[in-house]
């Protein structure tokens, strides 16, 4: 099964709550703290609300 590294490269201060919220669910707290999650379809849903805020790297 495929894995993605997810990085936080801008702080969510100051963005929708709902987006404070999304980077909370993945696992991120700080900036530039990275998390490996499984690649599924909730997880890219949930990337792709906040990928103006993170980084996506796919790896094996």
């Amino acid at each position: 099964m495929a894995r993605l590294r997810i990085t936080l490269v801008r702080s969510p201060i100051g963005t929708l709550p709902r987006h404070r919220k999304t980077v909370r669910a993945l696992g991120l707290r700080k900036m530039h703290q990275t998390v490996e999650k499984n690649d599924d379809p909730a997880i890219r849903g949930m990337v792709h609300a906040v990928n103006h805020m993170v980084r996506l790297e796919e790896i094996d």
